[in-house]
């Protein structure tokens, strides 16, 4: 059976949940037996997502691969449970890059390279590229922005062949439906628009997709249908659930995956979703409200907040509470406001678990040292990601070590104790060509000490996981660390850099030079998520009742 497409735009805003939709539509497929895989369109002329402030656009996703990839290619990972590698995620940055090499190359024979057909040409290719290699049943392909938009015209445009030119194919257009506060009524004005601008162009939608705050009502589905030439059965609601894992049910609820099977020809299958229900069940139901600081820089842009650059960490540190019945009480905390040690603890009392996340630059850093000190004198459950990790070890060595003024290059090139540096084998590349190749990026092998924390955690000796990271722990230093009390109890297998330290002393204190979040899996936790909820779970056990704070508050 050839490979069938379904395409996923968008409409009226950014910021629906286009990905969240996609994702929550394979899980129908896979649940009915079909192999399925997603591919992410990003409009911007950006390579890839590398180089984007976390604020700008959201978390940089790392597949396994070593791309660094707009995060719904996260959603589709934890939703689909796949590994899914990096050309699954095309730009128009890379479209145009290959077009142009190419007609530097002479490879278009003296012809006039335009947009249609050599760019869409190159788009198709990508997206049948996938097909041909992994030949899945499904492809689904979500094109970013939304319809109207200049930059992803020629996407729209590509797709739009592809129908033509005889590819199975159908169209999900995912629109908002706003419900004036005014008025008290839901409008379907802007789907009409939205929907318009993509037959503009020569697309029909064949199901939409009505996010909402509220499902959508019987007068509003009529007209939605009257004005966009959508069948009344294929206009789906989409409104507001507890939990995103809910999505796929509230889909099949409305028989979205019969309907798309028919859209293609194909026979009705019943599908098995009996352990997302009950994953989705446990999660709503769990009820120990255990309090966690996420202590970053990566929050506020403008007058607003935005939870987006840590989505991944957030979601493991879900899916860890819900398999232990923890109801996660998640604050964000700027790190640039605990520059002073007496406001960090102030900020952080109450806490049963700190976490900080990876990020690159000076911003914030005494704030996040002030944060993880705060979690080790106190013996807070900590658990410290790439830069967190790095930090730990910053602070260990000054406050613990007693080296005065010790630090990472990224930050203080001059430091005295550089107990966080660039290898021997980076200043070489440095010096020679910027920072190409530096990074060590994608998933690899760690080796874990046999009887320690994390050889726990994991229960077994040899892990992999994701990175993505230039500076690393000295080999220079870790001698006198582990002097003092600090274990690196994971190294990288390739090269013995170590990769994960630890505090046997401390009731959970850990930190990992990779991102065990985006291993994280809604039915599949990370150990270490799992390790620091349960940590934290116990802390807040112990401390209930004795004033820290009250459960009323712990749960609004």
């Amino acid at each position: 059976m050839p490979s069938k497409f379904i395409i996923v735009t968008g409409g009226v805003v950014s910021g629906l949940g286009k990905g969240i939709t996609t994702a929550s539509i394979g899980v129908l497929l896979k649940s009915r037996g079909f192999k399925v895989t997603a591919i992410k369109i990003d409009p911007y002329v950006n390579v890839d997502a590398g180089t984007l402030r976390p604020t700008e656009h959201g978390e940089v996703w790392v597949t396994d691969d070593g791309g660094e990839i707009d995060q719904d290619l996260g959603h589709y990972e934890r939703f689909l449970d796949l590994t899914i590698p990096k050309d699954h995620n095309i730009t128009t940055g890379q479209v145009y890059k290959a077009v142009i090499e190419r007609e530097r190359r002479g490879e278009y024979l003296g012809k006039t390279v335009q947009i249609i057909p050599h760019v869409t040409d190159e788009i198709k290719r990508r997206i049948l590229l996938v097909a041909e290699r992994e030949k899945p049943d499904f492809i689904l392909v979500e094109i970013g922005g939304v319809s109207g938009d200049y930059e992803n015209i020629p996407f729209l445009e590509a797709v739009r062949q592809m129908k033509l030119e005889g590819h199975p194919l159908i169209f999900v257009h995912v629109t908002y439906m706003p419900i004036l506060r005014s008025l008290g009524e839901m409008k379907t004005k802007p789907t009409q628009h939205s929907v318009k601008a993509l037959r503009e162009i020569g697309i029909q939608p064949d199901f939409i997709v009505c996010r909402s705050e509220k499902p959508i009502d019987e007068v509003r589905r009529e007209k939605t249908a009257l004005f966009t030439n959508v069948s009344k059965d294929c206009i789906i609601s989409n409104h507001d659930v507890e939990i995103i894992y809910e999505l796929p049910l509230l889909f099949e609820e409305q028989s979205f995956g019969d309907k798309i099977l028919e859209k293609f020809g194909l026979p009705k299958v019943k599908p098995k979703l009996d352990a997302w229900r009950q994953m989705v069940e446990r999660a709503k139901n769990a009820y120990i409200p255990v309090r966690f600081a996420i202590v970053g820089k990566y929050f506020e842009i403008g007058e607003f907040r935005l939870p987006d650059s840590y989505v991944s960490v957030i979601e493991a540190l879900r899916h860890a509470s819900w398999s232990q019945s923890v109801k996660p009480i998640i604050s964000t905390v700027d790190s640039q406001k605990l520059s002073d040690y007496r406001v960090t603890e102030e900020t952080l009392k109450g806490y049963h678990g700190i976490i900080v996340p990876g990020g690159f630059g000076t911003a914030g850093v005494d704030g996040k040292i002030n944060a993880i000190r705060y979690a080790r004198e106190h013996g807070v459950p900590y658990l410290g990601l790439c830069f967190g990790f790095q930090l730990a070890v910053v602070e260990f060595a000054r406050n613990i070590v007693g080296l005065k003024d010790a630090h990472t290059t990224e930050v203080d090139p001059n430091t005295p104790h550089p107990v966080i540096d660039l290898l021997p084998w980076q200043k070489e590349v440095l010096a020679k060509s910027g920072y190409g190749a530096t990074m060590r990026l994608g998933g690899q092998t760690v080796l874990l000490k046999e009887g320690s924390l994390a050889h726990r955690l994991y229960g077994r000796k040899r892990i992999r996981e994701r990175f993505r990271h230039r500076y690393e722990v000295n080999p220079e230093y870790v001698e006198i660390l582990e002097s003092h009390g600090l274990v690196f109890s994971g190294w990288s297998e390739k090269d013995e850099i170590r990769q994960v330290g630890e505090l046997p002393t401390h009731p959970f204190f850990i930190g990992s030079q990779y991102h065990p979040e985006f291993t994280s899996r809604p039915m599949n936790p990370n150990p270490l998520f799992l390790g620091f909820v349960s940590a934290a779970t116990k802390r807040f056990k112990k401390f209930f009742g004795k004033g820290e704070v009250e459960l009323s508050e712990r749960a609004k």
